[in-house]
């Protein structure tokens, strides 16, 4: 009991802290670092719990009374009366780029590690009837974060460099979107559930980019240039969730389930500013527009098989980036020359994953009520590079540690290991990338199930 309440107690006190300061500086924060979030709102997030995410990221049919469900709204209607869930995680990453450039006949391998570490999600889940419940969760939907250079070297025959010397390059961006997900759940017919959610986004993301000359000889620079774009994002969209158990029993369970996301435009405020100047800075062009950008319409199909030891699932991720959203083209490579076609593409994800848990009862070994995880997921990136499909795939661990004999609280444990662009990234120059997420959450159940009591009500007063 005394471990219980110092872990509530700790999860409280970092929710206090930790939501008015994400609230206020979620979209200032690096959440990642990666050359591929230059364009449009960067790395999309996986959804999902720490528990969902270490089993590849499956969870649209997954049904369990007892943990936060952030991936289908009709989930919310499985919480148990007088009980309430409570799921925090906190996410450390490292990236690890690495890229091969052909520059005078010979090859230059570079290479760049960079750390962050963030509030992932929160959520809660608490009944508002009879197989009726509500659900909200905060969590970072997409995150942008860059650090590129580029230093074009002297060209005395060019009419135009040899009297200015070499050119240096530099762009810069940071910034998020988080998702707040607010919704209600409710049984339809016996083993049917549907959920609607509302999907709120908002968010700031600002890129640099700066033209510095270098002179021919000696030190110093000449005048250089300098561009800011803020784009800040406010837009709402909708989820529609349905869950179906095929099979109940008290050993085993078989469910099926689907999700729909509306998508919908995001118009975002885009607000430019170029300077120029060494000593005393001169605007040259500042402007407000507002652009347009479509969030996906997603489809989700999913399946669950669950026994008392074992939980097995597989979902597959539909999501229509293509279409309204305009590609680019823009320069990844070192060289000038090298200028790829930036553009948006469907995706197709799957996700496989599994749980063990031993002898969850079991009065004397403690490991063999822990929660064993593993999982995988494989799919596409969102945008194209001069026509080709960017591959990633990630593969994951994660232990559940009860935090009481029978009880249903649990600290959770996860790790995540994936690449990205090793498919075509050495033929075409690009970043060939790979990072590893650690992760730790604190899942909290409170209810009459397991004698689980947050709050009692007195017999006397």
């Amino acid at each position: 009991m005394f471990v219980k309440n110092t872990l509530i107690k700790l999860a409280v006190a970092i929710a206090a802290f930790v939501i008015p300061a994400t609230a206020s500086a979620q979209s200032s924060s690096i959440n990642a670092f990666s050359p591929y979030t230059m364009y449009g709102i960067g790395e999309i997030n996986t959804p999902g719990t720490l528990a969902m995410r270490s089993m590849g990221g499956i969870g649209v049919a997954m049904r369990n009374a007892r943990m936060v469900n952030t991936l289908n709204p009709a989930a919310y209607s499985l919480t148990p009366r007088k009980s309430f869930l409570f799921s925090m995680g906190l996410e450390g990453q490292n990236y690890y780029n690495y890229q091969t450039v052909k520059q005078e006949n010979k090859s230059l391998n570079k290479q760049s590690a960079y750390n962050t570490f963030n509030l992932h999600d929160i959520a809660i889940q608490l009944p508002l009837g009879k197989r009726i419940g509500f659900g909200l969760s905060l969590m970072p939907y997409s995150s942008v974060g860059y650090r590129i250079s580029y230093r074009r070297p002297y060209v005395p025959t060019d009419p135009v460099q040899s009297n200015i010397g070499a050119t240096q390059y530099s762009y810069e961006g940071s910034g998020d979107i988080t998702e707040v997900k607010f919704g209600i759940g409710m049984q339809i017919f016996k083993n049917v559930s549907l959920g609607i959610a509302a999907q709120y986004y908002w968010g700031d993301i600002d890129r640099l980019f700066s033209t510095t000359f270098l002179p021919i000889t000696g030190e110093g620079t000449f005048s250089s240039t300098t561009g800011v774009d803020n784009y800040s994002v406010s837009t709402l969209k909708g989820q529609i969730g349905l869950m179906w158990d095929i099979i109940t029993t008290e050993k085993r369970a078989l469910t099926a389930g689907v999700t729909f996301d509306f998508g919908g435009d995001i118009k975002p405020d885009k607000s430019s500013k170029v300077t120029t100047g060494s000593l005393h800075e001169t605007i040259v062009v500042s402007d407000t527009t507002q652009l347009r950008m479509v969030l996906p319409r997603q489809l989700t199909l999913g399946t669950t098989y669950q026994t008392g030891k074992w939980l097995v699932g597989v979902d597959y991720t539909f999501q229509n980036w293509g279409g309204k959203n305009k590609g680019t083209s823009n320069t990844l490579g070192e060289n000038a020359a090298d200028n790829f076609a930036v553009s948006y593409t469907n995706t197709s994800t799957i996700k496989m994953g599994m749980e063990f848990t031993p002898a969850r009862y079991d009065v004397r070994h403690f490991l063999k009520r822990c929660s064993y995880r593993a999982g995988f997921r494989y799919g596409n990136y969102h945008q194209t590079f001069g026509g080709e499909k960017l591959h990633q795939y990630s593969l994951s661990l994660g232990i559940g540690i009860p935090v009481r004999f029978l009880g249903s609280s649990a600290v959770d444990v996860g790790v995540e290991f994936g690449r990205r662009g090793y498919n075509l990234a050495k033929e075409l120059g690009l970043v060939r990338q790979q990072y590893v997420k650690f992760s730790v959450a604190f899942s909290l159940f409170a209810g009459s199930e397991n004698g689980e009591y947050w709050f009692m009500r007195p017999k006397y007063d």
